[in-house]
C-alpha cells in the first residue's frame, strides 16, 4: 500500500502536466507541490520559498529532467555503496538512447537523452564556453573518478518533450497487479510503535484520521517530509523534539546535517527559446561549480505568467562544505518544520560562488548584459536521515537504509544521502531506491 499525500495522476490535465518535460508545473496556482520557507543565509537573513513535488513520482514528477549521475568520488557512504556496488544500478534504471556502450543501460524504465539540436541561449553559451577553452564533454554520464572542466549536454529524462518520472517509470506500471493499493490524498503524520518496533502509521485522509498496520514500513516523502514525520513520531535530536511535545523513541540526528547546491543567478537580455528543456547544456569547472545556461526565464518555466521575463544563468556550487538543518516546532503535523539551508555558514563556498559569477562575465558579458546575482538554492535538499556505518553518530539509518535502534522501519530517499552529489541528485536517488528495494525484500 502507497500513500499519497498528493493527487494521484488520474485526472487527464495533471497527467499533462507532469509529462510535459518542456515545462516546470511548480507555478503559484500548482496543485502538484507543497511549499515551504526556509533561510538561506543566516547574515543577513535570506528568506525564499521552496517546492517539493505532490504527487506520484515527487519531485521528479514536476523536475527540469537533468538525469546526471553522481560521480564515482560521491560514493563509498558505507558498505555496500562504494562505485562498484552502485554502478550496475544506474545501469538498471535507464534506457540511455544516444549511448550504446558498457557504460550505459539499454532495458531500464527511465529513457535518457540529451539535446542534440541546440539553439538559442545554450548554442551562445558553447560557443562561448569553446572560444575561452573549454572542451566538449560527450558524456556527462560517463566521465571518470572526477569531474573534468568542460562543457556538455545534459543527460535528460524527457525524450521528446516527455518526462518519465521514476512515478511514470515504476509505479504508475505497477498499479495494475492486484497487490499494490494507491491511497491519493492521504497523508502519513505520525509513526506507531510498539515497544521499539514500527507496527503502523496514522494517516489522515479526506480530513478523517485513519490507522493502517504493516510489518515493513518505508518512508520515501523526500528530505523534508520523511525527517518531518520521523521527528513527529519520536525520533530526532532529543532536547528538540521535548521542546516541540514529543516523547523520545530514538534520539538520532535527524535533520542535523542537510547539505543541497547553492546557487546564484543572474538575468540575461539574450532571447529566450521557447518549447525547449529548460537546461541543456552546462559548463563544469576544476573547483566544482556549474554553471547553467537556462533557455528561457523563471516565468515562462512555471506558467505564472504569460509576459515574458528575462533568461537566466545560473552558479551553482556542486560540492559544499556548508550544511543546513531541518528542526521541529511543533507537535502538531500542520506546522511545518522549520528550514535552514545555512549556505553563508563556510566562507570559502562563498568565494568559489564569486569565482564562479566571475567566470560567467569572461565568458559571456563582452556580448552580452549580465545582471547582479541573487542567492539562490537549486532545490535539491539531501542528507536529512543519513546513511552511515554503524561508529558514525551522524548516521540515522544504517548501510540497508533501516532507521537505527527501530525495527521495521526503512527511509528510501534523498534523506540518505550522507552528502549531496557533484552533480544534481535526482538521477542517484531513483538509483538508491533500485539498490534499496533489495534490502527490504
Amino acid at each position: 500500500m502507497v500513500l499519497e499525500a498528493g493527487p494521484g495522476l488520474t485526472e487527464a490535465d495533471l497527467l499533462a502536466r507532469t509529462t510535459n518535460g518542456l515545462q516546470l508545473p511548480v507555478g503559484a496556482a500548482s496543485p502538484l507541490v507543497w511549499r515551504y520557507q526556509t533561510e538561506l543565509t543566516e547574515r543577513p537573513a535570506r528568506p525564499a520559498t521552496i517546492v517539493r513535488g505532490a504527487t506520484l513520482g515527487g519531485s521528479g514528477a514536476v523536475n527540469g529532467g537533468y538525469f546526471c549521475r553522481g560521480l564515482p568520488r560521491d560514493f563509498g557512504w558505507a558498505p555496500g555503496w562504494a562505485w562498484p556496488d552502485v554502478f550496475n544500478h544506474f545501469r538498471s534504471i535507464e534506457t540511455d538512447l544516444d549511448f550504446d556502450t558498457p557504460a550505459h543501460g539499454s532495458c531500464g524504465p527511465i529513457p535518457v537523452r540529451r539535446t542534440r539540436e541546440i539553439t538559442g541561449p545554450s548554442e551562445a553559451f558553447i560557443a562561448a564556453a569553446e572560444r575561452a577553452g573549454y572542451g566538449w564533454i560527450a558524456d556527462l554520464n560517463d566521465v571518470g573518478p572526477t569531474m573534468p572542466s568542460g562543457v556538455g549536454a545534459v543527460p535528460l529524462n524527457v525524450v521528446d518533450g516527455v518526462r518519465t518520472s521514476s512515478g511514470a517509470g515504476y509505479l504508475v506500471p505497477a498499479l495494475r497487479r492486484p497487490n499494490v493499493t494507491v491511497l491519493t490524498r492521504t497523508r502519513a503524520v505520525r509513526l506507531v510503535f510498539s515497544d521499539m518496533r514500527a507496527v503502523g502509521v496514522d494517516a489522515v485522509s479526506a480530513g478523517r484520521p485513519l490507522r493502517l498496520t504493516s510489518d515493513r514500513i518505508v518512508l520515501c516523502a523526500g528530505a523534508i517530509e520523511s525527517a518531518h514525520l520521523l521527528m513527529l513520531s519520536g525520533i530526532g535530536e532529543p532536547s528538540m523534539l521535548r521542546a516541540a511535545g514529543v516523547n523520545v523513541v530514538a534520539p538520532l540526528p535527524v535533520g542535523q546535517e542537510c547539505s543541497d547546491h547553492p546557487e546564484w543567478v543572474l538575468p540575461m537580455n539574450w532571447t529566450g527559446a521557447a518549447g525547449r528543456p529548460v537546461l541543456e547544456v552546462v559548463l563544469s569547472t576544476d573547483d566544482y561549480i556549474e554553471i547553467r545556461p537556462y533557455t528561457s526565464g523563471f516565468a515562462a518555466m512555471t506558467g505564472d505568467r504569460r509576459d515574458p521575463d528575462w533568461p537566466h544563468i545560473g552558479v551553482a556550487l556542486m560540492q559544499p562544505q556548508s550544511r543546513g538543518r531541518i528542526s521541529l516546532l511543533s507537535a502538531d503535523p500542520q506546522v511545518p518544520p522549520r528550514i535552514e539551508h545555512r549556505y553563508d555558514a563556510v566562507a570559502g563556498d562563498v568565494a568559489v560562488l564569486r569565482r564562479g559569477v566571475e567566470l560567467v562575465r569572461e565568458l559571456i558579458g563582452a556580448a552580452t548584459v549580465v545582471g547582479p546575482p541573487r542567492w539562490s538554492t537549486s532545490q535539491h535538499l539531501c542528507g536529512s536521515a543519513p546513511v552511515g556505518p554503524e561508529p558514525d553518530p551522524r548516521a540515522v539509518v544504517d548501510e540497508r537504509c533501516r532507521v537505527r535502534g527501530v525495527d521495521n522501519l526503512w527511509v528510501i530517499d534523498g534523506s540518505v544521502l550522507p552528502r549531496i552529489t557533484s552533480r544534481g541528485p535526482y538521477a542517484t536517488i531513483v538509483m538508491l531506491a533500485h539498490r534499496a528495494a533489495e534490502f527490504i525484500a
